[in-house]
This record gives C-alpha cells, structure tokens and sequence, in this order.
C-alpha cells in the first residue's frame, strides 16, 4: 500500500494526497462530452448515497469497490467496466482490504441517451475485455495535453461499444420501471430550485400532496429522501465550478450553500476531499496546459 504523496506525472494531471491514505485527481478535459476525470484511490473512504445528472463511466485498477444501485448490492471487480446511469441514486465503499484504485469519466448525453438509462441500470458492471482496453486508452489519451483528437476518436469508440452492449440488453431486459408522477415532479422542482432552493411545504402545495406523503413518494421511487438528493445535486454543481477555477468561498454562494463550511463539510462527504484541495487539480492543470 502507497503511503507517500505523489507529485504531477502527466501534464494535464495533478496527483495531491490528502493524507497517507487517499490520492484523488480531478479536471475538465477540452473534448466534447466529458464533463469530468476523476482519478482516486481511496484506502477506507465509502460514499453515501448520492446522484449525478451525468453518466458515470468507471474502471477500478486496483481492489474492488462495492456499492447499491437501484437497491441492488454490485461489484466493481478489476476487469469490469461500470456505467451508472444519471438520477439513479448509488453508494460506494471499499470491498478489499487495500481499498481500491479507480478512474472515472463523467458523460453528458452528447454519446449516451437517456434511452439507455434503463438498461444501464439493470446491468451496470459488463464483462467485456475490448471495452475495458479502450477505456484504458482513452484515460492514457486523457492525462496527455495536445492529445484532444485521440481522446476524441478513441471516446467515440467507447461510447459505440456501450451504445451496442446496451441496446442489446433492452431486448432481454425486465421493462423500464417508471418514475412515479408525484416523486418526478418534486424532482423536477428540486431540480429548477437548486440554487435557491424550495420549502417542503410549498413544494407540497404546488404538487398537491401532503408534505409527509411526498417525501414517502419521492424516497420510494429514488432511493434517498428530496433533501439528499439536492445536497447531491448541489454538490455535482460545485465540482464543475472549482473545475473552472471558482474558489470555494464563491462557489458555495453560486451553488445554494449558507457558506463555505457548510459546502466543505458536504463536499467532503460525498467527494472524499474538501473543495479547496480538490480545486488544485484545476489550478494546476491549466498552468499545465498553457505552458
């Protein structure tokens, strides 16, 4: 097990350890469709349940991850590639002693369609070694400035084998499960208020639900309760802003949070590092590139 800290080894990479324990890694490619890179390797850290509104694409290196996805235990051994799928809740934690080296891709819709949602969700981890190589290769393509062209072209070919493993298992699969009318619309509430945020009586009012009966709807239907699911969403908006080079202190403003701690302590949460170190990966990988 590593227990030293690593410096930069890629010129649009930036490794910082956060203790002798954890080293994550994160940045915003120039390639249309990647909202994220995500590198981590966590010893005991687990991630509480929480949602993206992107596509989570992950390989583990080293060690095995486990974690819930539509109230199903999964695995994320290292010949798998994971897909999970946007607004469908998921955990993750440590399944090997030595934690587990992972890194993951954060897709809009631009490759993936919300089509493939449900399929993605029944059968997350695929066995398949040609799909896990090319991932591979796009993150190597990734890590390298100037490289946009090959991460491109070798991203278009993951996302064509995922497109083909996926629709071949709508053929097969269970039919989609349906989000209820009343747990979609507070949703969509939670999701126009992010910023500013919405009581839950008012959101009742204008759902015309009791207040008790839909936070029952929506946790049922989503697997966490509606303020859990906004800290996520709150959370996922303030990785892209420090990505952009946003300090902390402004981004828990533009995110909806009552100041930079409370940002800190959530971040921390759900991303295993506060915001301020996390912004690093930003900071030095822009320097990188325009040097």
């Amino acid at each position: 097990m590593r227990r030293d800290c690593q410096a930069s080894y890629a010129p649009v990479l930036y490794v910082f350890c956060v203790s002798t324990r954890q080293e994550v890694s994160a940045w915003r490619p120039a390639v249309a469709g990647v909202v994220e890179v995500f590198h981590a390797h966590f010893t005991e850290y687990a991630y509480p349940m929480h949602v993206h509104d992107v596509w989570t694409l992950l390989i583990v290196d080293d060690g095995a991850v486990r974690y819930d996805l539509d109230r199903h235990e999964r695995g994320t051994p290292h010949d798998t590639v994971t897909l999970l799928p946007p607004h469908v809740p998921h955990n993750g934690s440590p399944a090997t002693p030595g934690g587990f080296r992972k890194r993951v891709l954060y897709l809009d819709s631009t490759h993936l369609g919300d089509e493939l949602i449900g399929a993605a969700v029944d059968r997350p981890d695929l066995r398949d070694p040609l799909l896990r190589l090319r991932v591979g290769q796009l993150h190597g393509a990734l890590v390298r400035s100037g490289e946009e062209l090959e991460a491109a072209s070798r991203l278009a070919l993951v996302a064509e084998r995922l497109r083909t493993r996926l629709r071949a298992a709508t053929d097969v699969r269970r039919p989609a499960r349906v989000d209820p009318p009343l747990a979609r619309r507070l949703r969509e509430l939670l999701d126009e208020r992010l910023v500013e945020g919405i009581a839950l009586e008012e959101a009742a009012r204008l759902v015309h639900a009791h207040p008790a009966h839909l936070v029952r709807a929506f946790s049922a239907a989503f697997g966490m309760p509606p303020h859990q699911y906004l800290t996520a969403r709150r959370v996922e908006r303030a990785r892209r802003l420090l990505l952009d080079g946003q300090s902390p202190g402004a981004v828990a403003t533009a995110t909806g949070f009552y100041d930079q701690a409370h940002l800190t302590r959530h971040f921390r949460k759900l991303v295993g590092v506060p915001p301020g170190r996390y912004r690093l990966s930003s900071d030095v990988s822009r320097s990188s590139g325009s040097s």
